[in-house]
């Protein structure tokens, strides 16, 4: 048996917003899956011009050691960073489930 036949038909505006609804979440979930994507596409693709703002920032700094006689501070801060990063990476890497 069919369970309209019991309670009665859904009015049309009730299906039509039920419709209504339902696309609209699933525009809304395409919307931020495209953003999302835009998002990471950016950062993908800036991340040449990070490394070599990074090469040069480090071959300033350097430069600027040699000139001043005042050690290269980034060294220092980036070897405790650079090993965090390890860490979690590897914490990341081997705790997730296969």
């Amino acid at each position: 048996m069919h369970p309209y036949l019991i309670t009665g038909k859904p009015a049309r505006l009730a299906r039509a917003l039920t419709w209504v609804r339902t696309w609209t979440v699933r525009l809304l979930a395409l919307l931020v899956m495209v953003l999302l994507g835009a998002a990471v596409f950016t950062i993908r693709c800036a991340r040449p011009v990070i490394n070599y703002a990074a090469t040069r920032a480090a071959w300033l700094e350097l430069w600027a050691a040699s000139v001043t006689g005042i050690g290269p501070m980034g060294a220092a801060l980036g070897d405790g960073l650079t090993d965090e990063f390890i860490r979690e990476f590897h914490r990341a890497r081997t705790g997730a489930n296969a």
